[in-house]
């Protein structure tokens, strides 16, 4: 038995050039196909996740936004008992108070505005344009 040579044996199979060509594109769209079914459940789960993220955030600052008119509320109210005066008065001053701290908010906020973004990225945009730029012309010069 050790005389006789063992045939040789192609696992692929003799189906020829063009059927192994369509079972390697076949397993290539199956194999893209399991991995895009995958992507798309995990995507429905980062979606209720997302949606999840969003709801706790819009509830959390629904509630710190009502936390903090009762605390005004409060503090309108303990004031006006505490110096004997009407809360209305008191109310009107917490008003003009928040209503300057907002004043100062919009001047910083338009303070910034005015400072460019990317200064460093933009200087470099411009000197790569005007590199190319030269580099058109010494092209055309030497031609």
């Amino acid at each position: 038995m050790a005389d006789r040579s063992m045939l040789f044996r192609n696992p692929a199979g003799y189906a020829g050039l063009w059927a192994n060509c369509a079972a390697l594109l076949s397993s290539g769209a199956h194999f893209l196909e399991s991995r895009l079914a995958l992507a798309s459940k995990e995507a429905k789960a980062a979606g209720i996740h997302l949606a999840t993220l969003v709801a706790c955030f819009v509830a959390a600052a629904l509630l710190g936004l009502l936390g903090y008119l009762l605390l005004i509320v409060f503090a309108i109210v303990g004031l006006a008992h505490l110096f004997g005066v009407s809360w209305i008065w008191i109310a009107l001053v917490v008003a003009l108070l928040h209503f300057g701290g907002a004043i100062v908010c919009v001047v910083i906020a338009r303070g910034q505005f005015k400072r460019p973004v990317f200064r460093d990225t933009a200087t470099v945009l411009k000197e790569d344009t005007e590199w190319l730029k030269n580099l058109n012309q010494a092209k055309a010069q030497r031609s």
